[in-house]
């Protein structure tokens, strides 16, 4: 996965492997639909609706999820364990969960 900014655009770039078990193609959403960004995983619950995607206990879960709080899309596994979080607005997912293998792979997104 690579993340980067362009145009006032955060673009989400998947490699093919990524696209096969998210079950979902690149993510390009306007700065101005980021309502906020964080790095503390969100609390789940067995109310999650997965569709489509992959989930492995404790190895990956990826995919479109309807939760309580709205649509989210999660892309993390065993491997990729430090989240960044972006809570969006004006988007069919209200929040991305994505998955880095360390703290240093976390980019900087700047609101501003």
């Amino acid at each position: 996965m690579k993340l980067s900014i362009l145009d006032r655009h955060l673009h989400i770039s998947f490699t093919p492997w990524e696209k096969l078990c998210g079950m979902h193609r690149n993510f390009s959403i306007p700065l101005s639909h980021i309502k906020e960004v964080h790095h503390t995983f969100p609390k789940t619950s067995w109310r999650e609706l997965r569709m489509p995607g992959c989930f492995v206990p404790w190895v990956i879960k990826a995919g479109s999820y309807y939760t309580p709080r709205g649509w989210e899309y999660w892309f993390v596994t065993r491997l990729k364990k430090f989240p960044l979080i972006l809570e969006l607005r004006d988007e069919k997912y209200k929040r991305l969960v994505l998955g880095f293998e360390g703290q240093n792979e976390i980019p900087n997104i700047d609101l501003q």
